[in-house]
């Protein structure tokens, strides 16, 4: 639980908000823009939050967020219940509301003062001339599309875990992307199904952008990804690699998967935080790209040369190309080209 110091605390080191008292209620404002508004008692806590975004967040935690009222439908809102918040939670929560209220530049330049050197150390973005390189480089391997567009085609509009044939279809899917994961036999249980339609009862997957993830979702997907990959099949799990791709599966626009060379040669590990970081890389070279380009997402893998993909993906496959696909020091062949994707 929070209280209305914590709130209090968070806000006012962010630069230019200012405290005000309104009719008995507490609020916090950049100019004239209010960004985080207490309720009278103290209970409810009302912050900036994308409309197009709050339905999937108020039925992902019902308990816990709700919709504005009538009024107030038609602004950027939504109210938390301030008893079921937890202080990790609501620091992205109060950041994340001041974000939408100031200039780009005063946010980036406050959060990279913020996050310190870990922040500093993520690998620096690829830029268009490398993205486009590396979508000829791997857009010309025999059939590397195949099996993405087969999965698609078999689980639209998107994979659901609920349904029983689109697990099948992700087990298929994730063997002819590399992962070895084994058919049962007519007969035998099948831990791998029965492990998924779990594990997708457990989580709610946040569905944005990459290049719009907070890091809350980021959060919650790192957490969801350290569950999947801990999923038991028989003697071993379902495994770092397997976990990231059934992710991306899942998530496509969202998610920027990786293998193992990538996850030990990006990050050095490939535990929850690592993925976490992982995604922070994604999102930072997204808004890069977009950025750069001028273009929306589909626009821009259109120019990069992989049309109708996720921008993910995309730079999944930079990193393929220029970490998994490309020979260590001192080898002297290159890596195999990719299963047929």
């Amino acid at each position: 639980m929070v209280t209305v110091e914590d709130v209090r605390r968070l806000a006012l080191a962010l630069p230019r908000t200012e405290e005000h008292l309104v009719r008995d209620r507490v609020k916090f404002r950049i100019g004239r823009i209010v960004y985080l508004a207490l309720s009278r008692d103290e209970t409810e806590l009302g912050f900036a939050f994308p409309k197009e975004e709050r339905a999937a967040l108020v039925a992902s935690e019902p308990q816990k967020f709700s919709l504005p009222g009538t009024g107030d439908l038609r602004h950027n809102w939504v109210h938390a219940r301030m008893s079921a918040l937890g202080p990790g939670e609501l620091a992205e929560l109060v950041t994340d509301a001041w974000r939408m209220c100031v200039p780009a530049g005063v946010a980036r330049a406050h959060l990279e003062d913020a996050a310190g050197p870990d922040a500093a150390a993520l690998p620096p973005a690829p830029g268009l001339d490398g993205l486009r390189a590396a979508a000829g480089v791997f857009g010309a391997f025999p059939g590397v599309d195949r099996s993405w567009h087969a999965l698609v085609a078999d689980t639209a509009p998107g994979v659901d875990l609920s349904d029983p044939a689109h697990r099948t279809a992700l087990h298929r899917w994730l063997n002819a992307w590399g992962c070895r994961l084994r058919y049962p036999r007519e007969g035998e249980p099948d831990p791998l199904d029965t492990g998924l339609a779990a594990w997708w009862a457990r989580h709610t997957l946040p569905g944005a952008p990459i290049a719009a993830l907070t890091d809350r979702e980021i959060g919650v997907l790192a957490a969801a990804y350290a569950d999947l990959a801990a999923l038991p099949l028989g003697r071993r799990g379902l495994g770092p690699t397997a976990a990231a791709k059934a992710l991306f599966a899942l998530r496509p626009r969202t998610v920027m998967p990786w293998d193992a060379a990538i996850a030990t040669r990006l990050h050095g590990a490939r535990d929850e935080r690592a993925f976490g970081r992982h995604l922070r890389t994604g999102r930072a070279w997204a808004r890069a790209a977009l950025a750069e380009s001028g273009l929306d997402e589909d626009a821009l893998t259109a120019g990069l040369g992989r049309p109708g993909l996720p921008l993910a993906k995309v730079l999944d496959e930079y990193l393929y190309v220029t970490l998994s696909h490309a020979p260590r020091p001192r080898a002297t062949a290159a890596a195999p080209a990719p299963a047929p994707r």
